[in-house]
């Protein structure tokens, strides 16, 4: 037999008197144990970031972008081949061979890794990614033209 205390009672009663009964009934028969789990699991679930807003999960997809350098040179920037599960160092080392050109992984902007490869290389590297790495379709691949994302497809 469990003792209890009640804020009403004031002590120790052997059994559950009425007012904690009805509290046990609202709450659908979860004690103060199981809510402090669920709180926890409902945390882990949606993550927030400072100031109360709501993380939002990363979508699947590749992003190409052509950057100018100088005049003539462009530099073809590609993110999002390692949320599908690929080395970017292989990635990389295969671009190089395919398209005879330096292709290295860097740092962005945002702190993720992502391929540099020299040279105009976006109307080839569609067919290319979807050959190589079966898991990535078409449609998950992405052309930044003028800031704006374009369906590859």
């Amino acid at each position: 037999m469990q003792a209890m205390a009640c804020g009403e009672c004031l002590g120790f009663v052997p059994r559950a008197c009425e007012r904690q009964q009805k509290i046990a009934q609202q709450l659908g028969g979860m004690t103060v144990s199981d809510v402090g789990n669920s709180s926890k699991t409902q945390e882990e679930e949606i993550k927030r970031l400072p100031g109360g807003k709501i993380k939002k999960k990363e979508k699947l997809e590749v992003l190409v972008e052509r950057v100018t350098r100088n005049k003539r040179k462009c530099l073809t920037t590609i993110k999002g081949l390692d949320m599908f599960g690929v080395k970017l160092a292989d990635a990389s080392k295969k671009l190089g061979k395919k398209f005879a050109s330096g292709a290295s992984v860097v740092k962005g902007p945002t702190e993720k890794e992502q391929i540099d490869v020299q040279g105009d290389i976006l109307l080839d590297i569609v067919e290319f990614i979807t050959e190589t790495w079966q898991n990535i379709p078409e449609s998950a691949i992405y052309f930044i033209e003028d800031g704006k994302k374009v369906p590859a497809c």
